[in-house]
């Protein structure tokens, strides 16, 4: 990227891995950020081993770099390094101190454990934002339970108001083909990143921030949703919607 990009001089530690999260890393990647990633030893991101086409090697050799790797991780630099031992911990608090963004995507209280939570990082780098992407949000009954694109496709209503309307042949929750609700989730994380980083123009701190594909899969049913809202008549399939809500808090 040129000196001219929106995000130059903008460094992100992207400690994500499959789809959600790193879609987001990459996005500020794609404004010109620079983007650490960082990959377990040995086995790297679980998504490079998902999809059904392969990028092959100069060399020859597996690059382990599958098309729903490649989709989610263009224009970032990765780094191997196991967390849970104290020395890797050292090397991401050291990054840690020139980065202004850090993105995960671990369970809840995972990264608590190791010393690598918002808090314990924000104590070495005022101004980090740190941005967490889970299923369900960091508090609320559900927010322990891990999730995946297609649970809330359903959970969220989509699977509901997709597909051929009830009562006709075929009818029936239906899910659409690529990880959307992973995919706008993403989208979402970009943005609130953006706007931590406005912010932090204004007051010299960063913050916390909490993103959830339970939110992200109710609000993606749009106007369907709006106009049971307004109206107060839900389409077949949209109460589960209300109940899902209500699991977030």
């Amino acid at each position: 990227m040129t000196d001219n990009s929106a995000l130059a001089g903008i460094r992100v530690i992207d400690m994500s891995r499959v789809f959600a999260a790193p879609v987001g890393a990459q996005i500020l990647g794609d404004l010109g950020a620079d983007v650490i990633k960082i990959e377990r030893p040995g086995v790297g991101d679980d998504g490079r081993g998902y999809g059904l086409a392969f990028l092959q090697g100069k060399d020859g050799l597996d690059a382990r770099q599958s098309s729903f790797f490649t989709v989610a991780n263009r224009n970032k630099r990765s780094i191997t390094l196991n967390h849970s031992k104290p020395e890797g911990q050292e090397v991401l608090r050291e990054l840690v101190k020139t980065a202004d963004v850090l993105i995960e995507n671990y369970k809840v209280g995972d990264l608590k454990r190791f010393g690598l939570d918002y808090e314990s990082l924000k104590a070495i780098n005022p101004r980090l934002i740190y941005c967490s992407v889970t299923g369900y949000g960091q508090d609320g009954p559900m927010a322990p339970k891990p999730g995946y694109d297609g649970l809330f496709q359903a959970t969220g209503g989509m699977m509901a108001v997709t597909g051929v309307p009830a009562g006709q042949p075929g009818a029936g929750p239906l899910k659409a083909g690529p990880s959307l609700v992973d995919f706008v989730t993403g989208h979402n994380t970009a943005i609130a990143i953006l706007g931590a980083l406005m912010r932090r123009n204004v007051t010299g701190e960063g913050q916390y921030i909490d993103i959830a594909l339970l939110d992200t899969s109710v609000a993606m049913v749009s106007h369907i949703m709006q106009d049971y809202l307004l109206s107060g008549e839900a389409l077949p399939g949209l109460a589960m919607v209300a109940t899902a809500a209500g699991r977030r808090t």
